[in-house]
């Protein structure tokens, strides 16, 4: 039985959701490159994906051995699970390309990088992880990051007014 066009939109807006993102990130990391990983996950664990549980703000990843392993990622306990439940907080491993995960261990050998989760999200179904190469800030980097993000906020708020004829 085909689906229709429309019933087949339902279908995709549903399953292309995000469910955590890592909001300091942006903030604590300079990004320099992204990626998208899958996850390897145990039934329990995307059910409770699916009801938007999840906590990203400790969470890195690792490059042991040719794999990438995401820790820290706190996904809750499936509150209709039984004895099969996950542990919360348990290593999962991230499903990339060879060469990406070469260059990855390449980047992080050479330089002073980590590599950062910026959220999870499904896409068709299954669930994704965006992966970020990036490098730590000082504090007086993220003071003027502040201040520039301030100041464009307030460019764009003068031009405005100045549009409508306020000033």
């Amino acid at each position: 039985m085909a689906k229709t066009g429309a019933a087949k939109k339902i279908v995709d807006k549903r399953n292309n959701q995000v469910v955590a993102t890592n909001r300091k990130a942006r903030h604590n990391y300079t990004i320099l490159d992204t990626f998208e990983c899958g996850v390897v996950l145990q039934g329990t664990e995307v059910k409770s994906l699916r009801e938007g549980q999840a906590s990203l703000a400790d969470a890195f990843a690792t490059v042991d051995d040719g794999e990438v392993w995401l820790r820290n990622l706190h996904i809750p306990e499936y509150h209709l699970g039984t004895w099969t439940n996950h542990a919360t907080r348990r290593n999962r491993k991230l499903l990339m390309h060879r060469s990406e995960i070469d260059n990855l261990t390449g980047k992080i050998r050479d330089g002073n990088l980590t590599l950062v989760p910026l959220s999870i999200y499904f896409l068709d179904g299954k669930v994704k992880v965006e992966l970020a190469l990036a490098r730590g800030k000082q504090a007086h980097d993220k003071r003027q990051d502040m201040a520039k993000r301030d100041a464009d906020r307030e460019i764009t708020r003068e031009l405005g007014r100045r549009a409508k004829g306020m000033r």
